[in-house]
Order: structure tokens, then sequence, then C-alpha cells
């Protein structure tokens, strides 16, 4: 945008140079202005031929040569006068055109009113996307949001929770390397905000290289330290040792987290599972909240043995994302590539942001993904399925797939 304005300034300043040369240009033309050259011209012929010097008849010859250069001079004047006026008229207006279809083309006046409009709303904007008063932020609100924040640290310096809701935002919209950016500058001004560091782990998982793991765990490693009973880092350690192929670690950081969590929590039933647990007696006679409680989506997805060869070495990430609402995925499960035909459950309980899961959209799309990079946001080449547009009218959702050449 700063480019395109200066771009714009450049050219208004040579408009403004090209018309105070012409008028320069003219003013030095009436300095030496032809008929004043004829009158001092004739005059001295008229001195010679009065003094003696100048026969009669050379005189008359020479006057008459005199009027037919300055007649002469006279025409040329007009037509070079005629095409620098045409010239720079033209030039002035091209200029003009052209600044004009460069505001339109790049949208500055639209830019400058949405800068305005984002300046005036911060207040608002907090309130509903930090304090949930009033309706939750449009998707053109939150790119709002996000601008007003940038303006506010550009004016007033370095601020830790607008880097932090600025990278909340990048991550929801599935802008993964400045999302981690973002956090990463709120943690450079406070290292120890465990919120923070739950959301820059968060956006570390979902990266999911060996780099963004091992920095989850030192992130997740200083929020137990403050908060051993944090369940949302006991829960992250748990995948990320998963992730990391350390079936040792991760059955130690579910056994932690299993007793810290209420058996209505989403991730209760989850981990259950992963610990292989079944129900006590005692269980079997209370209603089965912890095994249903929250939305949840069963997936039949069948691969074909062509994809499962291709990518046995790669990655399947199932997934759900809201139809109205930012790209991130409301669930997500990431499993080794299969032949045949698999059960996938998607819940609650893998959301991949506190705050944005199946709970918060009622109109879904499931996708399942083969990929080689191992990351669900940043590989879109991959074979892909996705579903048609469903919506929750009874919690539990059922759908088959097929990943097929």
């Amino acid at each position: 945008m700063l480019m395109s304005l200066s771009f714009a300034a450049a050219l208004m300043l040579a408009l403004v140079l090209i018309l105070l040369l012409f008028f320069r240009r003219q003013g030095e033309e009436v300095q030496l202005n032809p008929v004043v050259q004829f009158e001092d011209k004739l005059r001295l012929l008229s001195q010679a031929r009065d003094n003696g010097e100048l026969a009669e008849q050379d005189f008359t010859q020479a006057a008459t040569e005199l009027k037919a250069q300055y007649l002469q001079s006279q025409q040329s004047q007009q037509t070079t006068s005629s095409s620098a006026t045409a010239w720079v008229l033209g030039t002035s207006l091209l200029v003009v055109v052209g600044t004009v279809a460069l505001y339109s083309q790049t949208g500055h006046y639209t830019q400058l009113n949405n800068w305005q409009t984002a300046q005036q709303q911060l207040p608002a904007y907090g309130e509903r996307a930090l304090l949930n008063k009033g309706e939750p932020l449009t998707n053109e609100e939150i790119e709002l949001f996000a601008l007003a924040l940038r303006t506010k640290i550009s004016k007033e310096g370095d601020d830790a929770v607008a880097w932090f809701v600025i990278g909340r935002i990048w991550l929801s919209k599935g802008m993964l390397d400045d999302a981690i950016e973002a956090f990463e500058k709120a943690l450079a001004l406070t290292p120890n905000r465990v919120n923070v560091l739950i959301s820059y782990s968060q956006a570390l998982l979902v990266g999911g290289s060996e780099e963004h793991l091992a920095k989850a765990v030192r992130s997740l490693a200083k929020v137990l330290q403050q908060d051993p009973e944090n369940t949302d880092a006991l829960s992250m350690l748990g995948m990320v040792a998963e992730e990391r192929g350390d079936k040792e670690q991760a059955q130690k950081a579910w056994q932690l987290l299993l007793p810290k969590l209420d058996k209505a929590d989403p991730r209760y039933a989850l981990v259950q599972q992963k610990l292989g647990l079944t129900s006590t007696p005692e269980q079997a006679e209370a209603p089965n909240t912890a095994a249903v409680s929250g939305r949840q989506i069963s997936v039949q997805l069948s691969i074909s043995p062509e994809l499962a060869e291709q990518y046995k070495t790669g990655t399947l990430f199932v997934f759900a994302k809201a139809v109205d609402g930012p790209p991130l995925p409301l669930a997500v499960q990431k499993l080794a590539v299969f032949n045949g035909t698999q059960s996938i459950e998607l819940s609650e309980a893998q959301a991949m942001q506190a705050g944005w899961t199946l709970a918060n959209a009622e109109r879904i799309q499931i996708s399942a993904r083969l990929s080689l990079s191992g990351q669900v946001l940043n590989d879109e080449n991959g074979p892909q399925v996705q579903s048609e547009v469903l919506s929750f009218t009874e919690p539990k959702l059922k759908l088959s797939l097929e990943l097929k050449p």
C-alpha cells in the first residue's frame, strides 16, 4: 500500500514539475518577444537611413526581409506554442487519469475507509472477540481487528497482548507461520505468560515438524512449571509425544491428564480410549455422558490400494471445517495411511485451538487428505475428498468418504 501511495505521489510531483517548467518557459519567451525584437531592429534600420548610412532602396529591401522574418517566426511560435500546450495538457491528463486508475485498481479509497473503521471499532472488536460480548466477529471484522492492532503497535510500540491476539487471529485464518511469529513476539515481551505459551504450543503442534514439536515441548514445560494442573498443557504434551512416536511419554501424559478432567469434558472419553480403559461398574450404571458428550462425527473412510501404496510413508488427515467461519479446522485426526476402510471419530476434544471446536459451527464439511509434508494447513496438493455441507441437526453425525486416484 505504501509503495502504491508513493508511486501516486511521484506521479503528481511529476505533473507539478512539468507545469512549472512549462510556465517558466513561457515566461522566458515573453522576455524574448519577437514583436519587441522586430520593432527594435526596424528602429535601428530607420536610424541608419536617417543618418545617411543606408540608402532608401537598401532600407526598403532590409525592412521587407525583416517583416518576412517576423511573420515566419510568428507562425512558427504559434505552432510550437500550440504543440507544447497540447503536450502539457495531454501529459497532465494522462498523469491524472493514471493516478485515479491506480487508486481505483488498488482500492486505496476502500483501504483508507477500512483503516478508519478499524481504528474507530477497536474497543468494540476487542470486547466481542476477547470478552464474548455481543455477536462473534465476522471474517471481515476479524481482518479489520488485526489491522487495528497492527496500527496500534506501529503507533505505540510492541504490545504483548496485541501480538497475542494477532497470533490467535492469524492461526484461526490458517496463516501458521505468521501466527507463530506473532506469538514469539508476544513471548519476547512476556516470556512466562501461560495463555501465550499455550497458544504458541498449539500453533507449533499444527506445524508438526520436528523443530516445531521440540519448541512445543519446551513451551509446555514452562507452563507446567507454573501450573502443574494445567489440562491444556498435559493434553498437548500427550499429543506432541504421539506425533514424535514416543508412546511411553504419551501414556504418561494421558495418565496425568485423566484424573484432572471432568467426566463431561469431551477429552475424557478420548483419553480413556488412548489408555485402553473400560468403564467401571459405577460408570456403567450411570448415564454414559463421557462417551457421548459434545458433538461427534463418525467417518467411514476408504482408501484405494493405489493411493495407500503411493502415500505409505505419508500422513492421513481427517478434519472438519466450518462452512461459515475461519479456515482453521474445528477438529482434526492425524493418522497413518491405511489400505481399505476404517472408522474415524472426530469430536470436540480434537480442536486445534481452544474456543474453536465442533460446538462453534452449525454447518460443516468433512475432508480427508493424504499428505507427504505432514502438515494439514500447508499441504493442499495431496489427494483429497470432501463431503457435502452437513448440519448438526443432532449431536452425532455419520458419513462415508472414499479416497481414490
